[in-house]
């Protein structure tokens, strides 16, 4: 990295700053996401080492700021992992994960006890993973359904929210409500013990296999899908579904 960023090194990378390269850690840290959901080993090595391409870049640049280097960056995660795990490196005891979480957590509230229980939280997560997250911190904090029942509930107390607001023609309130929709989902999901990013990235990928099965199917017979009705293209989308679960 140092001879790429060099006297001699390459142009485009010695252009780079800080800033320019935030898009490039969100994009690696996706492409993770991507290999581990299609479990390809070749293709998860491949993207692991492009995002810690942007780890050592990023380290590399505050190096030059007399910030820190990359050494700094390993030996700070290892003292942290050290720090947050008594009940491994040192007399502490714990029964199972539960109780690791509330000790990681705990000693984490007071080593940032300055900031808000949610203050940890990414700003540039995506937002159904914020609102995971968001909704863990606060239930670390004691505020928190006690079971799925709440948020169920809540997801229906919404839906009337959105209704109501779509029948005022107030694009306002209705983006306030779909947000808040959004996150009674979030909530529910989690309380359930799923993942909501994961199970939309799942359905997305449902939906464009299927889709492109449509697409494929209107280009055999000569025609694009807006050369069909509504009907025949929900006959088309139900063959797809038959084909889908096939496999």
């Amino acid at each position: 990295m140092r001879t790429l960023l060099g006297p001699n090194g390459c142009p485009w990378d010695r252009e780079q700053s800080l800033e320019t390269l935030r898009q490039y850690v969100l994009e690696e840290a996706h492409e993770v996401v991507d290999a581990i959901d299609h479990g390809s080993p070749e293709m998860l090595r491949e993207e692991l080492g492009d995002l810690l391409l942007q780890v050592v870049f990023q380290a590399a640049l505050t190096d030059q700021k007399g910030w820190f280097d990359i050494d700094g960056v390993v030996d700070a995660i290892c003292e942290k992992l050290v720090r947050r795990h008594p009940w491994v490196f040192g007399d502490e005891e714990v029964d199972d994960a539960s109780g690791a979480i509330n000790s990681w957590e705990a000693i984490k509230a007071r080593e940032k006890k300055d900031r808000g229980a949610l203050s940890g939280v990414p700003v540039a997560l995506p937002g159904l993973l914020r609102a995971v997250r968001i909704g863990e911190k606060a239930s670390a904090v004691g505020y928190d359904w006690p079971d799925a029942g709440g948020p169920r509930a809540k997801i229906d107390e919404e839906l009337r929210e959105l209704d109501e607001a779509a029948g005022s023609q107030d694009m306002a309130a209705l983006e306030h409500e779909l947000g808040d929709l959004l996150f009674a989902l979030a909530t529910y999901g989690r309380k359930q013990g799923l993942d909501p990013e994961a199970a939309i990235r799942a359905s997305l990928n449902r939906f464009s296999s299927r889709f492109r099965h449509c697409e494929l199917g209107a280009q055999a017979n000569g025609k694009t899908l807006r050369d069909y009705d509504e009907a025949e293209l929900d006959a088309m989308w139900e063959r797809a579904k038959a084909v889908e679960n096939k496999t």
